[in-house]
């Protein structure tokens, strides 16, 4: 790549995420790694300046965070004049439990992060994306809709797919280019939370599910290098 693209990561600490972070950064992006885990944003960092990609921009913040956001775009306005690619991961797994006794503070969370943090991205975000010459948000979506104990996780996700369609089918000719995309299950910290002791052999590997990511959006120059 001549020029390096910008690409944000929320969720870039662990699992898809962070493969995608060191994937895209060893090709040469400049990545602006979000989370609030700041550990694993020192280790993605490290993964990627091992690989010989440049040095990303780490974001100890969380999406829930609305003064954060607005200096995070700004700072993002004025080094680089507009955002390449926003790739949304992050996501809230509240405890399961049966619809009728979900805790409110478990299902306000979920609000707040699943779907209010996916509405302030797109707000914040759509005049950076749209000052790139083809700029492209990726939501990645967990559809557990309607499956028993997953009330408050899966009514949030849902309905964040659902704005996120919205915003893609009334952006479609004048950009930016957005995506909802689908992974297969993968063994990451989130999955792990509602699937406590299940045998991760036969799921895809994050570095799998990143590559497939990368191309089903026509990301050129990504190696494949991400763990």
């Amino acid at each position: 790549m001549t020029t390096a693209k910008t690409v944000l990561i929320t969720g870039a600490s662990r699992g898809l995420g962070y493969s995608l972070g060191v994937m895209l950064g060893a090709a040469g992006y400049q990545v602006i790694a979000m989370a609030k885990t700041v550990g694993g944003l020192e280790d993605l960092a490290d993964d990627i300046e091992a690989l010989g990609g440049p040095t990303p921009t780490l974001v100890p913040l969380s999406i829930t965070d609305d003064g954060g956001m607005q200096r995070l775009c700004l700072s993002i306005h004025e080094r680089w004049g507009s955002l390449d690619v926003a790739i949304h991961c992050a996501a809230h797994a509240p405890p399961q439990s049966p619809a009728p006794h979900v805790a409110e503070r478990d299902f306000d969370q979920s609000v707040e992060i699943n779907l209010r943090g996916t509405q302030r991205l797109v707000t914040m975000l759509e005049p950076l994306l749209k000052a790139a010459p083809d700029g492209q948000f990726v939501h990645v979506d967990d559809d557990r809709a309607g499956q028993p104990f997953f009330g408050a996780y899966g009514a949030t996700k849902a309905a964040a797919a659902a704005y996120i369609r919205s915003w893609a089918a009334e952006s479609r000719q004048t950009g930016p280019h957005v995506t909802v995309f689908s992974p297969a299950p993968m063994p990451t910290a989130l999955r792990a939370r509602f699937f406590p002791g299940e045998d991760t052999e036969g799921l895809a590997s994050c570095r799998s599910e990143a590559a497939r990511l990368c191309a089903a959006i026509g990301l050129e120059d990504v190696s494949g290098e991400a763990e």
